[in-house]
């Protein structure tokens, strides 16, 4: 899931924001507590979870007054292949002063991204520390440079090697995460090397979450998408490993990991082979299925050929990780029953206010916690064209911590919708402030980044930090709480302290983008020198012909 200036935009017939009328939060709680309860068990794809959301998110949209959006369908199929793998051997490295040997589960986990085999048996493969991981010609980087690792496990540090830099400014863009930090990146480039094993260490600040998140999200079956070559380009074997028994690791191949990790921050850092050899097997399953993506629509009046998009992801991790009191449900409450509740509550305040003269399109994502699948497969296969996509929202964890003062805009500066979201605050007093975690990676964790890529202009902001009562300390304290406690565990449910005003102010921000965007006739871009204008430029230029 989830985790600058404001330009001035000249408008085209600027639109009043919004019909005098209030998203329902009492709708959206309603909704919360159906998807986030037991009987959806997690909400994970493929699953009876999926069938209970499904049929529920039709449900809703065909009673606020929606139409099916894909062709007369209410779904878009998602090819998708669950894994699941059994009979896990510890993780074992030989040949340094002692072997070492890592417990699946408190410290490693493992898997694989392969769904044309049956078995993982990954012996005695030499051992390479690459820092971390990244081949960036542009910034005249490559941690591979020189490095022939087939058949090899390489060890890899998670984050940018700058992500410690207190500013902004940096080869990797100083403390903000670029996609070179993120783990699905370091497992795609070693991949590309020919890697037989990809390791990533994990270390709570960088990783930003705790090594229980990883374990949560790993341990359960796992989603990839579907392949005609059964992902055979992809290493064998995939995971974490605990930071402190990587230490171990470096020890007993005479090695430091504080040492290799500074000498890893540096330009020109050569990988460093550790004279030992990595060990493990599992068994793998493999089911295939058609996952759902959920598409409405609520046709425009004038222009129904122009679209707005509205985007949320209804899954989470199932069943995982028990809790000391037995309960293994992930139910999602936050992440994300909030953002999929949310596009209900948006479409009937819509529905309610009246249709605008752009189509407004509702897409209810599948396995975004699987790596953004279906936010993936919507983009190259969209239901509409995406030249004809104006823009739009992406929903992921709503803030139930209380109203703020403020709210923070994930990948802040990047596009002309910031104005957007500064008008819509205007009337609660409301101000954009930025992350304050730019480390996270927040940006290229949730559905918007799939659209990005795509050149279509997508808004993901987030919940104040700087809560009415309490001000920044206690938005920091709720945030941590959340991340410690039931982020990606059986704990992220629905409590009577979550704190539905604050949900509202977001909510009806959210509603008068949307309805900005579906009344104006202007086309938002990305912000010059982006990295996605390239992309959405090509897309209306080749649309004007």
């Amino acid at each position: 899931m989830r985790i600058l200036s404001l330009l001035p935009l000249a408008l085209l017939a600027a639109p009043a924001l919004a019909a005098p009328v209030e998203p329902s939060v009492a709708t959206m709680k309603r909704v919360v507590e159906q998807l986030s309860s037991d009987a959806f068990e997690g909400r994970a794809p493929g699953t009876a979870g999926e069938e209970k959301t499904l049929k529920l998110l039709v449900d809703e949209f065909t009673r606020v007054g929606l139409k099916p959006g894909n062709k007369g369908s209410w779904f878009q199929d998602v090819p998708l292949v669950e894994i699941t793998t059994s009979n896990t051997t510890p993780m074992r490295f030989t040949g340094g002063t002692a072997p070492v040997t890592a417990a699946y589960g408190p410290e490693m986990v493992v898997g694989t991204y392969r769904t044309g085999i049956k078995k993982v048996d990954v012996k005695n493969s030499p051992v390479v520390f690459v820092g971390y991981g990244i081949v960036a010609p542009e910034k005249k980087w490559n941690d591979y440079a020189g490095l022939d690792v087939k058949g090899k496990t390489v060890v890899i540090l998670v984050n940018d090697p700058d992500y410690e830099t207190k500013g902004l400014t940096g080869p990797f863009n100083g403390r903000a995460m670029t996609y070179y930090g993120r783990w699905t990146y370091k497992f795609e480039e070693a991949a590309r090397q020919g890697a037989a094993a990809a390791i990533i260490v994990h270390d709570t600040v960088p990783a930003a979450y705790g090594w229980n998140v990883v374990q949560s999200s790993w341990t359960g079956a796992q989603q990839v998408a579907a392949s005609p070559n059964d992902n055979a380009d992809q290493s064998m074997a995939i995971g974490w490993i605990e930071g402190a028994k990587a230490a171990g690791l470096m020890r007993s191949a005479g090695k430091d990991l504080a040492t290799l990790t500074a000498a890893a921050k540096r330009p020109g850092f050569k990988a460093v082979p550790l004279g030992v050899a990595m060990s493990v097997g599992f068994d793998v399953a493999t089911r295939r299925h058609l996952s759902k993506n959920v598409v409405a629509l609520l046709p425009g009046t004038s222009r129904p050929n122009e679209y707005v998009l509205a985007t949320a992801h209804w899954d989470h991790l199932g069943r995982c990780e028990a809790a000391p009191d037995g309960d293994d449900i992930c139910n999602g409450a936050v992440d994300n029953a909030t953002g999929t509740a949310a596009l209900v509550a948006l479409a009937e305040a819509n529905v309610k206010a009246g249709a605008t003269p752009r189509s407004q399109l509702y897409v209810a994502l599948t396995a975004e916690e699987s790596g953004l699948l279906g936010a993936a497969y919507y983009a190259a296969h969209p239901v509409v064209p995406l030249a004809q996509t104006v823009g739009g929202i992406n929903i992921d964890a709503m803030s139930v911590a209380g109203p703020a003062r403020n709210v923070v805009v994930v990948g802040r500066g990047k596009s002309e919708l910031d104005a957007y979201l500064a008008r819509a605050l205007k009337p609660d007093n409301r101000v954009i402030t930025d992350e304050p975690t730019p480390e996270k990676g927040f940006y290229y964790r949730s559905d918007h980044f799939e659209l990005a890529k795509r050149g279509v202009p997508m808004l993901y902001f987030e919940g104040g930090d700087d809560l009415v009562t309490g001000g920044r300390a206690a938005g920091e304290a709720a945030a941590k709480d959340y991340e410690r406690n039931r982020y990606h565990g059986p704990k992220d449910e629905i409590t009577p302290a979550w704190s539905w005003p604050g949900v509202q102010r977001d909510l009806n921000a959210y509603y008068r983008v949307g309805r900005e965007l579906a009344t104006t006739t202007a086309w938002p871009n990305w912000n010059p020198g982006d990295e996605f204008r390239a992309a959405r430029d090509t897309s209306r230029a080749r649309a004007s012909k």
